[in-house]
């Protein structure tokens, strides 16, 4: 079996390669052993070789098929090639891929397909796992869990369809291998997986230090100062590389800034189609970008072995998916910058992250009360019953579907026979740990030891040690300023960094105050602008400031208004008269604003919008349908509106229902189109309207 092995490895590397410590006897452990074995150890090691070699071995022996469950299959592509090399027929089970399934069924059942790549969520298909499954021919030979720490919820990627993975494993023959694989797990998740797929797990566990990578820690508060200093200094980071963002909204500035720099670091994020996402992956394996400008979308999984530099442009929460996403760097070159990058929105956004991670007990106890109450609810009708925001609903729901509690048929849950207690103690224990680990991070920016060996401390690595390459042991990377000059740019930048209002075409579903389906073309607004993102290193602060401490928005904010809306946005056909959002807590701030602004512009300013009952807080509301809801009746016009083209004038503006009835109401009074115009959209956990 080794020289069998060997030749595997060769075949698919070339002819000088050789095995790694660790991957020649998790291979013998799964292939002659039949054994449950965890294989924990960094990235770039070469875990995926261990399964498709071990699955060549067993095939070759008469084995059935692999079935490997992985949250990753949009980015196994290269991985895929590779085992093509020996042989290795694989196919996939997707919802992308519907048109393939009865072929990849067939293939299956007749034993033409050595590896079945499947998503967690498809182990939640009833066809799947009573259809699929069962004809596979000769039976599973094989069974891998990619990223195994996904199981454990004191991972840093807990997802809750990995749970149905527990209950597959437990019922399979035990003669039938189990491998799983990740490169992020502490002993508390190594215990926990263990704990879950059942104790005989053989756990293979090697160094996690990375020899290749030189870390450095920079403190750049203002997001100004960040894009100065990558414009500066990225052209002189070696190779091509990810800058990680948080936000999908931080990815398009970036890339918009660095671009406009003539730096091509184009944008990569889940909001993109699939095929854009793979063009662009290729792109960045070809060397044709400096950058991808990257979520963590582009993180497990994508394998660039000469990836030179990571650069975070905010600090990640936990020291586990920062070690993860530096995995991606320096796997076949003997150098690889890793910078981070942190400012002063980063703890804000980790704690939204934090907040909304778990469902409560009492959440998920709503959401159980209002399905026992009917025949069945889809998501919007639950979202019409509780104010919740539609993530936390379909994440409670997924976590009690797991958990057995409910079923999923089509677009309805129902509520089952089984009892069901939320664990408290476990949701509080965890939580609690997500605040750790961000501290940790934050410990991490100001530690001034080796930062390698901080790192693999956190990941209980007993062979943790200083690495003497990183920027506190051997001294700076990169410089840690940034020019001034750009700086400067960068605030100019981002002030004329507007966003768009798109929009809404639809009334929510079930309608709201008597309107339902389409909202007509001639009620529906057009095309709007805001002139920040509230908070932001632009304009954002200012709007912060005006809002909640002068309670008046300042002068520069209506001269920065206008010169958007004259000079750049130029809205057609042209406004003739401006109107505001009235509110009945703060009467004086809106209105204020925007007939200063229509000053500016020329314009006569009409407040034909009242407010004729009061309604909660649009903040407090937190998911569209309740939002729609908190405004539908709230709104007239009142006396004469005026005929031509109107500038409807907001602070801040998040659902745009707000946006959207009052426009609607214009038009039915007799207004021309109607042009949205905010100050601001709201930044994660910040007012809306």
């Amino acid at each position: 079996m080794k020289e069998h092995a060997d030749a595997l490895l060769r075949t698919m590397l070339g002819p000088t390669a050789g095995f790694r410590r660790d991957q020649q006897e998790a291979i013998e452990a799964v292939v002659r052993q039949r054994s449950r074995v965890l294989v924990v150890q960094r990235t770039g090691w070469g875990k995926s070789l261990v399964y498709f070699i071990a699955t060549k071995l067993l095939r070759d022996q008469g084995a059935g098929p692999t079935v490997l469950v992985s949250p990753l299959l949009s980015l196994m592509r290269n991985q895929i090639e590779m085992a093509e090399r020996i042989g290795i027929r694989a196919a996939t089970i997707n919802s992308a891929n519907q048109d393939e399934w009865q072929v990849t069924e067939d293939q299956l059942e007749a034993g033409a397909c050595d590896i079945l790549l499947v998503s967690p969520e498809r182990l939640a298909n009833q066809r799947f796992l009573q259809q699929t499954l069962p004809a596979i021919h000769g039976g599973i030979g094989l069974f891998v869990v990619d990223e195994a720490h996904c199981i454990s919820d004191w991972g840093h990627d807990f997802r809750p369809d990995y749970r149905r993975i527990v209950r597959i494993v437990r019922a399979l023959p035990r003669q039938v291998p189990v491998l799983g694989t990740t490169a992020t797990a502490n002993d508390r998740v190594v215990a926990d997986i263990v704990e879950q797929l059942g104790s005989g797990l053989q756990v293979f566990r090697g160094t996690l230090a990375r020899p290749t990578l030189r870390l450095q820690t920079i403190r750049l508060a203002d997001q100004a100062e960040r894009l100065a200093w990558l414009t500066e200094h990225l052209p002189r980071l070696p190779g091509t590389g990810i800058i990680y963002c948080l936000t999908v909204a931080d990815c398009r500035r970036v890339s918009e800034w660095l671009r406009g720099h003539h730096i091509d670091a184009p944008a990569y994020h889940g909001d993109l189609d699939n095929v854009v996402r793979e063009a662009l992956e290729q792109r960045l394996l070809r060397n044709e970008v400096k950058a991808l400008v990257a979520t963590v979308a582009l993180g497990m999984g994508f394998d660039k072995p000469d990836l030179g530099f990571i650069v975070h442009y905010q600090r990640p929460g936990s020291v586990v998916s920062y070690y993860q996403q530096i995995g991606r760097a320096g796997r076949a070159v003997e150098d690889a910058s890793v910078i981070l990058l942190n400012g002063r929105e980063d703890d804000e956004i980790q704690d939204y992250f934090i907040q909304s991670a778990f469902s409560g007990a009492d959440e998920m106890q709503q959401i159980l009360t209002v399905i026992e109450q009917s025949n069945g609810l889809t998501v919007n009708e639950i979202l019409r019953r509780i104010n919740l925001s539609r993530p936390r609903v379909e994440r409670a729901l997924k976590l009690l579907e797991v958990d057995g509690a409910i079923t999923h048929s089509q677009t309805r849950y129902r509520r089952t026979v089984n009892p069901w207690r939320a664990d408290l103690e476990r949701a509080r224990r965890v939580t609690a740990q997500r605040r750790r680990e961000l501290t940790r991070m934050q410990d991490f920016v100001s530690h001034t030891t080796c930062l390698m060996e901080f790192l693999t401390r956190e990941l209980d690595d007993p062979e943790a040690r200083p690495c003497g390459r990183c920027a506190n042991c051997a001294g700076d990377i990169v410089s840690r300023t940034a020019d001034l000059g750009l700086v400067q740019d960068a605030i100019s930048f981002l002030r004329r960094d507007s966003q768009v209002i798109e929009s809404r075409k639809q009334w929510p579903p079930g309608g709201i105050g008597g309107r339902s389906g389409r909202i007509p073309a001639d009620r529906q607004n057009m095309e709007g602008r805001a002139l920040c993102i509230y908070g932001d290193a632009g304009w954002g602060q200012a709007v912060a400031a005006g809002k909640y401490q002068a309670r008046r928005f300042a002068n520069d904010l209506v001269v920065a208004a206008s010169d958007l809306i004259q000079n750049r946005w130029r809205p057609e056909p042209q406004p003739e008269w401006v109107t505001a959002i009235p509110s009945l807590r703060h009467p004086i701030l809106v209105p204020d604003f925007a007939q200063r602004l229509a000053q500016v512009l020329n314009l006569p300013f009409y407040p034909v919008l009242v407010k004729v009952s009061d309604a909660p807080e649009q903040k407090s509301m937190h998911n569209s349908l309740q939002q729609a809801a908190n405004v539908a009746n709230v709104f007239q016009v009142q006396g004469k509106c005026p005929a031509g083209p109107v500038l409807l004038v907001d602070d801040v503006v998040d659902s745009r229902w707000t946006l959207s009835i009052c426009g609607c109401l214009l038009r039915e009074a007799g207004s021309g189109p109607v042009h949205p115009f905010t100050l601001a959209v709201a930044s994660i956990g910040e007012p809306i309207t």
